[in-house]
């Protein structure tokens, strides 16, 4: 008898073995998925540097803000427009780990980083010939002595459909990991900014069909890459 309940707490204590061995494989394994960055087909980096009468020039993000924000990819451009000498900052944030972008909206992170938020207004850009995207445009100020104002535009887009609205990525369900690697499950935030309205508008007229190219839209298809692909096969 006694050497029955032996084999019975021997085995007990194996299954707890194997199973601890299993679950820190498996958390190993679902922490290499979630920290592993999800590529897009056509990386933002190879969103155009001239648009129209704007011109293009990176500038770096620091590294500890990309691990603040976490996202997949990013640009952060400067363009100025060689009719004017206007000029416009684009940054454009993509990561298909929506939950990651949760809280960078503009009257967080420019209040964190000094700047007063005046108010926000929704606002509608057209582009192409017709189409409109709905956008919260933002008006800040650094106060004296060394007072600035920046009016920052603002939009999403989540799995192709553009949105202003944060909570449309903020269930449960968004808050998932990614474990299949899918780029087309993501979010998208599009910020453009200056210190005139006039220029923002007019930049945003012009980039925000070059911008959902590169991202994938409701049916997972990125246009840039399909364009991308048809432009190989025409030099083959």
């Amino acid at each position: 008898m006694w050497f029955g309940y032996l084999r019975v707490w021997a085995l007990a204590c194996l299954l707890l073995v194997v199973s601890g061995m299993v679950y820190r494989f498996l958390a190993h394994h679902l922490n290499l998925v979630v920290d592993t960055p999800i590529s897009l087909p056509a990386s933002l980096s190879t969103f155009p540097t001239r648009i129209g009468e704007w011109s293009g020039r990176d500038v770096p993000i620091p590294e500890y803000i990309k691990g603040v924000a976490g996202n997949d990819d990013s640009i952060n451009r400067l363009y100025v427009n060689s009719s004017n000498n206007e000029w416009i900052n684009v940054y454009i944030a993509y990561t298909a780990r929506p939950r990651t972008m949760l809280g960078h909206r503009p009257e967080i992170c420019y209040v964190a980083g000094g700047w007063i938020h005046d108010y926000k207004e929704q606002v509608d850009i057209t582009y192409g010939a017709s189409k409109k995207v709905p956008c919260l445009l933002h008006r800040f100020h650094v106060p004296t002595p060394r007072y600035e104002e920046r009016i920052v535009l603002n939009f999403y887009i989540v799995n192709g459909q553009i949105t202003t609205d944060e909570s449309v990525f903020s269930t449960p369900w968004w808050r998932t990991p990614n474990i299949a690697g899918n780029p087309a499950r993501y979010v998208a935030q599009v910020q453009i900014s200056s210190v005139l309205e006039s220029s923002i508008r007019t930049a945003a007229g012009e980039m925000v069909e070059p911008i959902l190219d590169l991202l994938p839209d409701k049916n997972g298809l990125v246009r840039a890459a399909v364009s991308e692909e048809g432009a190989k096969d025409v030099l083959k």
